[in-house]
């Protein structure tokens, strides 16, 4: 796990293996999913999924490391974090990813610096 995660905030919320979420959720700090969301999940801090846990909607957060299943796109403002055991349908949007060999990504990955200009093609 890399040195960056978990680090800016204290983690608050554990969604515990075998509890079913339905509804969108907004997280102030870390959150923490060993079983299953089906809807969007906002977090201030980090996001970390569980090798068990699945999410069926977006991710938006910080950080964003995943070692389980997600089916929608993943947003963060800083790094997004693929575990080998992870599969990810959905697009991705940060400004650093990391994918472990072995992990499933489906989907398109868009990263650019958070306020940096962004370039027009001419054509």
């Amino acid at each position: 796990m890399s040195s960056d995660f978990g680090r800016g905030g204290e983690l608050n919320t554990i969604i515990g293996k075998n509890s079913k979420v339905t509804g969108n959720m907004k997280i102030e700090n870390s959150l923490r999913i060993d079983g299953s969301v089906k809807g969007d999940v906002v977090s201030t801090d980090t996001v970390v999924l569980g090798k068990e846990g699945q999410v069926e909607g977006k991710i938006v957060a910080k950080h964003v490391m995943l070692a389980g299943e997600v089916t929608g796109n993943v947003c963060a403002e800083g790094k997004v974090f693929i575990e080998a055991s992870a599969a990810v349908r959905g697009d991705i949007e940060a400004i650093r990813l990391v994918i472990d060999e072995g992990a499933i990504f489906d989907g398109q990955c868009t990263m650019t610096e958070k306020n940096a200009p962004v370039q027009k093609k001419n054509g």
